[in-house]
């Protein structure tokens, strides 16, 4: 039987609670990062770094979400770069952010050039373009006063920095939720920490978000970052919910359980107060500490008397 008119079908109604649903546990996950860390303050002016892919849409729309409901005040500017690539479709932005009637701003600068010019082809492009891009995202924010710079990074990201950071360049560090740049200028806040790239994917198709592909690092299939990715989706096919558990392994460090003696006093754990510090160069040298003098043996030796008495 047909439903009436004035009522939605079924599966369309179903579509409709799913997606409420997760709308709220989105907005809820951002929600708690901005207040676990701390990432916007009363009169905050927050610059949504957007580059048209299905991370920062979402971060956009769920911030002016959280805006209106806010228990501070705080102020939302768009800004995209326009990098130059060839075929970018420059009314894509500008368009959706004027049907938002959200303040924005579109920068332009040719870093495609200088990035194909620089890069041997066939060579990574991601490390230059993302320096080039955020020096000219930081001095515009410096330029007009923006207090914070929010960027879409989401849990999976982090988790797969951390791997990359572990695999590739020997340390463990990561991608963090909010930092103070190199020259302490900037506060970057990545509001989207606790949120899963599968419910961002889900979120933006059912926005229908204008979704801009990059064509300058998206073609380039051998990057580190991809290979990770990989990894990690195997990772969770075989074992669901690991992921989160490495998420929520990076807020839990126990520095003693590592090995970094800048972060734990290794030196003083169990030291006596009267044990001189160790010496690493006599240890790397072998060269052996100072003798104490060790007595004669004591031997016993039986006298006239046939008593025993020692004797050196």
């Amino acid at each position: 039987m047909t439903p009436p008119a004035s009522h939605p079908a079924p599966s369309a109604a179903r579509h409709k609670r799913e997606a409420d649903k997760l709308a709220k546990r989105l907005r809820h996950q951002v929600g708690k990062a901005i207040a676990d860390f701390g990432m916007i303050e009363d009169g905050d002016k927050v610059m949504v770094c957007l580059s048209g892919g299905k991370d920062s849409y979402t971060l956009l729309d769920v911030l002016l979400q959280l805006q209106k409901k806010a228990p501070v005040r705080f102020s939302i500017t768009a800004v995209n770069l326009d990098q130059k690539q060839p075929g970018f479709p420059e009314h894509v932005l500008p368009e959706y952010l004027r049907s938002l009637g959200v303040d924005f701003h579109i920068l332009e600068q040719d870093t495609y050039s200088v990035v194909s010019r620089v890069i041997p082809e066939g060579k990574t492009m991601c490390s230059l373009c993302s320096r080039l891009r955020r020096g000219a995202l930081y001095t515009h924010a410096a330029q007009h006063g923006f207090t914070k710079i929010a960027l879409g990074h989401h849990r999976d990201d982090m988790v797969a920095t951390f791997f990359l950071n572990l695999f590739f360049h020997a340390k463990l560090s990561g991608m963090p939720p909010k930092l103070l740049s190199d020259d302490g200028k900037h506060v970057v806040i990545r509001p989207l920490a606790y949120v899963r790239e599968s419910d961002i994917e889900a979120y933006a198709a059912a926005k229908g978000f204008p979704i801009i592909p990059c064509n300058l690092c998206g073609s380039q299939e051998n990057l580190q970052r991809k290979q990770v990715k990989k990894m990690l989706a195997q990772w969770e096919k075989e074992s669901p919910g690991r992921i989160e558990t490495i998420a929520r392994a990076l807020g839990d460090i126990r520095p003693s359980q590592l090995a970094d003696p800048k972060l734990f006093d290794f030196l003083a754990l169990g030291r006596r107060s009267d044990a001189a510090l160790p010496d690493a160069h006599a240890w790397l040298a072998g060269a052996p500490a100072d003798p104490e003098p060790i007595p004669l043996a004591l031997h016993p030796v039986r006298n006239h008397d046939g008593l025993d008495i020692l004797k050196s």
